[in-house]
């Protein structure tokens, strides 16, 4: 890949993190996830022999990431401002097979892909 296009690439996810004004309010694993994106995005475009394959593999997976790393770093994942129990959080019901966790504000169980227990 020519140096053009590697810095071109690089300019494209700077400046597209940059419109990102309203970064301050997002939930780091939300900001996470947009840098990662961009970052993916470009070093992709950067190493692949097709850019847009490229930079779709690398902006998927750096989302991925930074989504990830975004949770550890706030101390767990929130889906529709409620966190995500951790996995040593939930508790196993042997007669289902399966796990669930407990809401601390309401009692009330939940199994481990959301759906209510009881």
């Amino acid at each position: 890949m020519s140096y053009m296009k590697t810095l071109f690439c690089a300019l494209v996810a700077s400046s597209s993190l940059a419109a990102c004004s309203t970064m301050d309010s997002w939930d780091p694993s939300q900001r996470n996830a947009a840098i990662g994106g961009a970052l993916g995005a470009a070093a992709g475009a950067a190493v692949a022999d097709d850019d847009l394959s490229g930079a779709l593999i690398g902006g998927a997976l750096g989302a991925a990431v930074g989504y990830y790393t975004g949770c550890q770093e706030q101390g767990g994942c929130f889906v529709g401002g409620k966190q995500v129990a951790q996995r040593s959080d939930m508790s196993y019901d042997r007669g289902a097979g399966r796990y669930y966790y407990v809401d601390p504000s309401s009692g009330r169980t939940y199994w481990e892909n959301g759906d209510y227990r009881g």
